[in-house]
């Protein structure tokens, strides 16, 4: 399990906790990273000045959940004693997907270019291990991403949706899906160790910045990704299981 203070300290920390009568745009301003948090819930960037109360209204999800995960973002702590309904849950899983893509179709090309380039600028043994480096990373998140959309999220789906026996039909459960679950963006540091220590590269300050900077925002949402699942899908099924 994460030591949830100290690693939200290492991010972004806001000065409050979010309500439902605070408007968007306003914590966007204070906080840009919850356009991650809009994209993952499919909403609209185009916020205008509306509350997270009209927000939640306009796009059918409960405050409650919005709001949770809003303020892990934002690096509020709050107590984990929230209950959510399978309608909360399977928009979660539906939240959770929509990261799949991110990582997968947006930050891995990404970040996999940045490298590219680099390498061709510095044409070093140095630069060809940062590219394997993140390849083999990148090859176990994938491998834990797969896992998710083909074994866990049908199971807890399967379970929302009150099939029946679910557990004891696929030999599965919520714990096991915690005993597998990883921490996966800790590789991450090792990484940004090598670019901030280790690699000895002159020049091209706007592309190893572009590439830091892309490497801290996969290693937040994937942080933020972890913590969803940990507290809010997990003890949602086996809540569930226990029934």
């Amino acid at each position: 399990m994460y030591g949830f203070n100290f690693k939200m300290n290492m991010h972004y920390h806001s000065k409050y906790r979010i309500n439902p009568e605070m408007k968007m745009i306003h914590l966007l301003e204070e906080n840009h990273l919850l356009l991650l948090m809009l994209q993952h819930f499919e909403i609209d960037f185009r916020v205008g000045d509306s509350t997270i109360a009209q927000l939640c209204k306009e796009y059918d999800i409960s405050e409650n959940l919005f709001i949770r995960i809003a303020n892990l973002y934002s690096g509020v702590r709050v107590a984990n004693n929230t209950s959510f309904s399978k309608k909360d849950v399977l928009r979660v899983i539906n939240f959770l997907k929509n990261s799949h893509t991110y990582y997968r179709s947006d930050k891995y090309p990404q970040i996999r270019n940045f490298i590219f380039q680099l390498k061709q600028n510095h044409p070093d043994k140095e630069l060809k291990l940062l590219e394997q480096f993140f390849d083999e990373y990148f090859a176990e998140v994938l491998e834990h991403l797969n896992y998710e959309d083909t074994i866990a999220f049908p199971y807890f789906i399967a379970l929302l949706e009150n099939k029946e026996n679910t557990a004891a039909s696929t030999n599965y459960s919520s714990d096991e899906y915690s005993e597998h679950h990883t921490d996966i963006e800790l590789k991450l540091k090792d990484l940004k160790s090598l670019l901030l220590k280790h690699l000895k590269i002159n020049d091209d300050w706007m592309l190893r910045r572009q590439l830091l900077f892309a490497l801290y925002e996969l290693e937040y949402d994937l942080y933020i990704h972890s913590l969803i699942e940990e507290t809010i899908l997990i003890p949602a099924g086996i809540g569930i299981e226990n029934e």
